[in-house]
């Protein structure tokens, strides 16, 4: 049953060890089957007996045999049949076990998707890195390195650095108008941290939670990693149908919103749809998260305030991003937490990564109170100004009323509708050859009705760069056309 092979590279007491192995988790030798002594099989196989020594000792010392004086070698009684039935179950070549979870797929899936990993052109969430006051953070951040103590290399509060929990209610309370304290305030690795704590906190398996349809694609990820069933609610003008959710399914435990520019048709939430919404979370003891991810930026009307803000019962999650008004690798977020969920937050906060780092904290403190965040947001938000009206300009030249523009009054993004007829998946991978990155529309649904067409994301691409890269968009789009057209005119085979 034992052959070695003075060919292969692999040791001949490796050989040796390998093979015994298979054959007991294989049940081919059963526990307390006797095998053969060093001696013997070192005499059957034509080898030293040393290579032998050193396969049995290996496998006596993770217990996979054992020696009884005076009677011979035996494979381990303790070697229970339900651990070795196991075994062969998770590693048989004729049921091989899952590589992950059912719920990691759809993550999996998303994992390779080009509009994912381009930057450049239409390229969501990039920015204009080139107009960062890189000097003055610099300056910051060394500063801050250079204060090396005990509390700042210690693990911390699992809420966050106290001054820079300060800050950002001082900035929440004047910009957004966000009704908290200080100690409600947890700091988080962005907002995707935000989500996934959230909905650990908040969902148990199976628990059902409106989400805007379309929305947010990383949002299902997290959601869908919690195990809830998602109960997609259609968007309008008007932001979130609240009427539609209560009829799909009332006693929702929570809703996933993004009221001031929801992602990604851009609406803004009406106020009658807010304070329906709010009923609807007190009646049904339900909770509301709001993702504010990128309000500071809108250029037909002064910012909206929070929905947070008119919440009087206390059923807002309220979660906010530094990544789209400073940088994304900066990972930092916050989460304004109702004062009855805080003890469950902090629970789950130390056991996913106990606190956030301390050295980013501290500079971004001082970055705020010195004024150079609120300057960098006024000077940032003119630019993108500017650059989205590029973007809009140059559409409605190439297309004029061919393709619709939707959700252009606000943030760093717009959505370009395409002709039911054509797929934007396909059109992506074709647009990514060339260098373009569109964000498929239709990734953001859930259900059939899915509508086509693009994210163009315009931070980072300059307003006199712009008519180019829709040019060259133009260009994509109208080979595909015209491949769809001749495909719909190749005669069909008759049976």
């Amino acid at each position: 049953m034992i052959a070695v092979d003075r060919g292969n590279a692999k040791p001949l007491h490796r050989q040796i060890y390998d093979a015994f192995r298979a054959m007991i988790l294989e049940r081919k030798l059963q526990p307390g089957h006797q095998i053969p002594s060093t001696r013997t099989l070192a005499g059957e196989l034509g080898i030293s007996r040393i290579p032998v020594l050193g396969a049995y000792a290996q496998l006596i010392a993770e217990g996979y045999i054992e020696s009884r004086a005076g009677a011979g070698t035996f494979v381990t009684h303790s070697l229970h049949d339900q651990l070795l039935s196991r075994h062969m179950q998770n590693n048989g070549a004729n049921n091989p076990a899952p590589l992950v979870a059912s719920s990691v797929s759809e993550c999996l899936r998303a994992r390779g998707e080009p509009w994912l990993r381009g930057t450049g052109a239409f390229s969501v969430g990039q920015l204009a890195y080139d107009h960062f006051p890189f000097r003055a953070w610099s300056d910051l951040v060394t500063r801050h390195a250079r204060r090396v103590c005990a509390s700042s290399m210690n693990y911390a509060d699992p809420m966050g650095l106290p001054e820079f929990r300060e800050a950002v209610v001082a900035y929440l309370r004047t910009a957004r108008g966000v009704q908290c304290e200080a100690s409600q305030i947890m700091v988080v690795n962005g907002s995707q941290q935000a989500l996934d704590l959230t909905s650990r906190v908040l969902l148990d398996a199976n628990s059902p939670v409106w989400i805007e349809e379309p929305g947010y694609e990383f949002l299902r990820h997290a959601l869908t990693l919690s195990g809830c069933r998602l109960v997609p609610v259609p968007v309008d003008k008007e932001g979130l149908d609240v009427a539609a959710g209560i009829q799909l399914c009332r006693n929702a435990r929570a809703a996933f919103v993004t009221p001031s520019h929801q992602y990604p048709l851009g609406a803004t939430m009406s106020a009658s749809r807010r304070l329906q919404l709010l009923e609807w979370a007190s009646g049904s003891n339900s909770w509301i998260v709001e993702d504010d991810y990128d309000s500071e930026y809108r250029y037909e009307s002064m910012p909206i305030a929070s929905l947070q803000g008119l919440d009087r019962g206390s059923r807002v999650i309220y979660i906010g991003t530094f990544s789209k008004t400073l940088f994304p690798s900066l990972r930092l977020g916050y989460v304004a937490i109702p004062s009855s969920l805080l003890d469950r937050f902090t629970a789950v906060r130390r056991a996913s990564d106990l606190c956030p780092p301390h050295l980013y904290q501290a500079a971004l403190s001082d970055f705020m109170n010195e004024g150079y965040f609120a300057r960098h947001v006024r000077k940032t938000r003119v630019l993108y100004a500017e650059r989205r009206s590029a973007l809009v300009e140059a559409i409605q030249e190439e297309f004029g009323s061919d393709l619709e523009i939707v959700g252009a009054e606000a943030g760093m993004h717009l959505v370009l509708t395409l002709p039911p007829v054509m797929s934007d998946r396909e059109i992506s991978m074709r647009a990514a050859d060339e260098g373009l990155w569109l964000w498929p529309l239709s990734t953001a649904y859930v259900g059939k009705n899915v509508r086509q067409g693009f994210i163009l994301g315009f931070g980072s691409t300059k307003a006199t760069e712009m008519r180019h890269h829709v040019r060259r968009l133009r260009k994509v789009l109208l080979s595909c056309w015209r491949n769809h057209q001749e495909t719909r005119r190749k005669p069909t085979l008759k049976r």
